[in-house]
């Protein structure tokens, strides 16, 4: 994935994107009259708004032989449209200090513009016609091209890369999944223009896009708005959803031999897609096992033994799996210590739950942290996008305290158990661990 930013922009709209006060969360929803949707949150206190909107289908989707032709794509967006080339595109945000970016996620393919309330309409033209008509010309396509490549090799020697893409190998086989989203040398050496071009008529449609707006605009003019920047984009496409990925029975650990100091370590196993009626309490089971900087993992680990630089966990949600994540990183003597923990600490979890008293400052701290996360224009209007994915209702903010206050002990200790198995973690260390040996 690959997002471009311009130091620039970034600096003129950091003075105005100041923080965002969680009363100034109320959606409207806004319908176009030409039929595109978008939530809104308005807010005049800042001469900024931030577009963020997604199609369906992205990388998971790309031809044999051609993966990393989503990434290609949300890198070339900007590199040129309609009757501006790379160097015309680039000085004409230059010129309003707006933002436009994209990126490619393997089931959805995303796009944000931050402009300056003042330069909206010339900012809504150039994101038109970045969606509308790429020009994808030949210096900017081989050197993005060269770019891609350059990063790609660059991270075959990068551990953490290394030790992820073979976790996702082991997990879910040769699905989407674990495929890497910019591909392979081979593979963006044969994307050709005629793909580049083709992806964009297939995949940016009307029938697949979500939107979210939050700034200084009203749902009034934002309707009209809408039909101008999304209004030529054809109703629907050819897009396709990817297949559910086949179970791949946990258990194996897999060393990956690189003569470095330390060892990043990746770990996990199944969890829970969004939709699951135990995502919350699954949520705040992360929370106090590794997620959070008073987690389990992180007490026991690193404050009380000092044995690792970092640990942490996760929940990773796809729309076909979910699975609980977690990644380490520690010299190679410490591997093995640090390992035999998390899987006691997994044991724990599951055996025992958790107290009353740890359930309630976790909750509370979840809670408490959450308007942090709606600090500006672009978080709310990335949220806005999120929740209608999610399909979680336009109250959902709302909502959302009291779903996480309604988690039990007894729930937790259900969830636990559910998910959590130490015979059943997938385990790559890409160092050199003393001790420890790949499983059959």
């Amino acid at each position: 994935m690959r997002r471009k930013l311009r130091a620039c922009t970034g600096a003129l709209l950091l003075a105005f994107v100041a923080v965002w006060p969680a009363a100034a969360t109320e959606i409207q929803r806004v319908r176009s009259p030409g039929g595109i949707e978008a939530w809104l949150v308005e807010d005049k206190s800042v001469p900024v708004i931030s577009f963020r909107f997604s199609f369906r289908g992205g990388a998971g989707l790309d031809p044999a032989g051609k993966s990393g032709l989503a990434n290609m794509v949300s890198a070339l967006l900007d590199e040129g449209a309609g009757d501006l080339d790379s160097q015309g595109f680039q000085r004409a945000l230059e010129d309003i200090a707006a933002s436009i970016g994209f990126d490619a996620g393997t089931e959805r393919f995303h796009g944000t513009l931050r402009t300056l309330s003042e330069h909206r309409s010339r900012a809504f033209v150039l994101l038109r016609k970045a969606l509308a008509a790429p020009r994808f010309d030949r210096e900017p396509v081989e050197r993005i091209r060269r770019q891609i490549v350059a990063g790609i090799e660059s991270g075959k020697d990068n551990p953490r890369r290394i030790a992820g893409r073979t976790w996702s190998r082991l997990v879910f086989g040769d699905h989407p999944y674990a495929r890497p989203l910019s591909g392979t040398r081979e593979t963006v050496a044969a994307i050709a223009v005629d793909d580049m071009r083709r992806f964009v008529r297939d995949r940016f449609v009307r029938d697949g896009l979500t939107v979210g707006v939050a700034g200084d605009i009203s749902a009034a003019e934002l309707a009209g708005r809408l039909d101008d920047v999304f209004g030529a984009l054809a109703v629907s496409g050819t897009t396709t959803d990817i297949a559910d990925p086949t179970p791949v029975a946990g258990g194996r650990m897999e060393i990956v031999r690189k003569p470095v100091p330390q060892s990043v370590v990746v770990f996990g196993q199944a969890g829970v897609k969004r939709d699951d009626p135990d995502y919350y309490a699954a949520y705040v089971m992360n929370h106090l096992l590794g997620g959070g900087r008073t987690s389990r993992l992180n007490e026991e680990i690193r404050e009380k033994r000092g044995l690792v630089y970092s640990v942490h966990t996760y929940l990773s949600l796809r729309d076909r799996a979910g699975t609980i994540v977690g990644q380490l990183a520690t010299a190679n003597a410490r591997v093995k210590a640090a390992l035999d923990l998390v899987r006691g600490e997994w044991e724990r979890m599951a055996r025992d739950g958790v107290t009353e008293d740890e359930l309630t400052a976790a909750k509370r701290y979840i809670n408490g942290s959450f308007p942090l996360r709606l600090d500006s224009t672009r978080s709310i209007a990335r949220m806005l996008v999120a929740i209608q994915l999610n399909g979680l209702g336009i109250d959902y903010i709302e909502r959302r305290p009291a779903l996480i206050d309604a988690v039990t002990v007894s729930d937790i200790r259900r969830v636990a158990r559910r998910l959590l198995s130490p015979d059943r973690l997938t385990i790559v260390v890409v160092g050199s661990p003393d001790g420890l040996e790949s499983t059959p």
